[in-house]
């Protein structure tokens, strides 16, 4: 069951002032219940529910829009080479995947304000919380514990992608505070703290599993894993010793899918990525919740289908994140991850997503996320509303993560990260691996998390942290600055290791600096 966060958090808003301000006093001695502040709302435990409700509201600005034809979550992949657009239509995308965005660019703009709205939120309950009493101990840490994983779920993204962030930790009460007008400050910090927030998730006393789409124990420990990997390679360079870190953190996720296979675990089928019912569960760790009933559907459907063509009767796809030719053909033959309507592609489907014949498309679309109740499938009509959700850690994830650091940390595979490799490729229909040198099982992990987690908002912090980049043509990795993207044959060069700072905040905040080469 989803829930349908947005909704909640208003319902408990009103019926918090309802039951603060009720009473015997006299209408002029009463405090008007609709000015609420800060100070006066955090003061009953449902204040707190309607808080963390709000903050995982907001982490849905990722799909919401980004000019005509595109919204915030492409900018992660744009970038990547392995995506290309149908359109023209949206300039700031399109500098995204031309790799000549600046500063003005909507989408870097937009989420990098994003991220830090989720921060604020997070903020003031983790400022407001603890004050609440009564409230029941286990309650109180539960949802401190959650909104420290999702202010360090945004801190993550915000300090790879840019570098030296300001570090906001407390909410800032105008422009007479202090913090007003943040510095940036060294990434280690901003690395820091994002550690100890997800400690803190960690220990919170979450479920292991949550099927309502909250945080849950095993999502804080698969990010806390990704954390300790992305700590190990660049730009931080701490090595074996954060390797180890991460391979331990996410065997123990491993370990617990080992004991609790109906709980978390691999998905049999593909089939099963794309289907909403599975939402939150098995696989999908974390997830951005989506909820079409409740007002928030999926934006990004019409993103996946070809330009104005005929595919669904309702929805009219936009065409602008489609994958490379170069790309989709570097599959191995057999890979069942790139065959027609049964792994992350299709290119063919029904006429009006629901008739034969099948309408040959001429070239290849995302197939991974697409939603077929929303589009229709065989003799079943599309209804243009998505439930799913956006996926933020799968087990593929995991899985991958811990076979990369545990042969970073022992230097060379062992039989468990071997055995990790072969769960994917398995499902892929794919020969198993055997015994491989450090390099060439390295290689391996690397080449099968661009083609396991391609379109995911993940290959682009591979390369960022790797310093390299698959290459289409020989299958093996190029070094990052100099590698051709094939989407448009243009180079990255070492300015795009970060995005720029937003000219907005340049010119309102006088202590921001600007990043190298923009």
């Amino acid at each position: 069951m989803k829930i349908n966060i947005k909704s909640v958090a208003v319902l408990l808003l009103l019926g918090g002032a309802i039951t603060s301000n009720s009473g015997c006093k006299k209408f002029l001695d009463e405090t008007d219940p609709s000015n609420l502040s800060p100070t006066s709302f955090y003061t009953l435990p449902e204040h707190a529910e309607a808080g963390i409700a709000a903050v995982y509201s907001e982490i849905r600005f990722i799909g919401n829009g980004a000019g005509i034809f595109s919204n915030n979550w492409q900018m992660l992949d744009a970038p990547t080479g392995i995506q290309s657009t149908e359109t023209a239509q949206n300039s700031d995308l399109n500098n995204l995947y031309s790799l000549i965005y600046d500063g003005s660019n909507l989408h870097v703009n937009q989420n990098w304000n994003g991220w830090y709205k989720v921060i604020a939120q997070a903020n003031l309950v983790l400022d407001k919380v603890p004050g609440i009493n009564p409230m029941d101990a286990a309650q109180k840490k539960r949802i401190l514990g959650e909104a420290s994983f999702l202010r360090a779920w945004s801190y993550f993204y915000l300090v790879r992608l840019w570098g030296d962030v300001p570090l906001i930790l407390k909410p800032i009460n105008g422009p007479s505070d202090p913090a007003f007008s943040p510095p940036r400050v060294a990434q280690e910090m901003v690395y820091n703290q994002i550690v100890e927030d997800l400690k803190t998730a960690e220990a919170a006393g979450l479920p292991a599993m949550d099927a309502s789409g909250r945080v849950s124990t095993m999502a804080a420990k698969s990010e806390l894993a990704k954390v300790y990997l992305t700590m190990a390679g660049q730009p931080l360079n701490k090595g074996a010793a954060y390797y180890k870190l991460a391979a331990d953190k996410a065997k123990e996720v491993i370990d617990y899918s080992t004991a609790n296979p109906g709980s978390l675990n691999l998905f049999p089928s593909y089939d099963d990525l794309h289907n909403a019912a599975n939402g939150n569960k098995l696989e999908n760790i974390f997830q951005i919740q989506y909820n079409d009933a409740a007002g928030a559907g999926n934006p990004l459907q019409s993103m996946y289908l070809p330009l104005h063509q005929p595919l669904v009767s309702k929805i009219d796809g936009i065409g602008t994140s489609i994958p490379t030719a170069a790309f989709y053909g570097s599959y191995a033959l057999g890979d069942l991850r790139a065959k027609n309507r049964e792994g992350f592609f299709f290119t063919d489907y029904y006429t009006d997503g629901y008739k034969l014949p099948l309408v040959n498309r001429g070239k290849p679309y995302v197939f991974k996320y697409f939603d077929l109740v929303a589009n229709g499938k065989l003799g079943v009509q599309g209804t243009s509303r998505s439930d799913l959700n956006i996926p933020q850690i799968r087990y593929a994830d995991v899985l991958l993560m811990y076979a990369e650091a545990e042969n970073r940390a022992d230097g060379g595979p062992n039989a468990s990260a071997i055995a990790a490799v072969n769960a994917i490729r398995s499902r892929a229909q794919l020969a198993p691996i055997g015994a491989l040198s450090q390099t060439a099982f390295e290689t391996e992990v690397w080449r099968q998390r661009w083609y396991e987690l391609c379109y995911e908002g993940i290959t682009w912090f591979d390369m960022i942290r790797l310093r390299k980049v698959f290459n289409e043509t020989t299958k093996g990795f190029d070094d990052f600055v100099g590698h051709v993207n094939k989407s448009v044959n243009q180079p990255l060069q070492s300015k795009n290791l970060l995005f720029p700072i937003p000219t907005p905040e340049i010119k309102n905040n006088p202590n921001l600096t600007q990043n190298p080469g923009y």
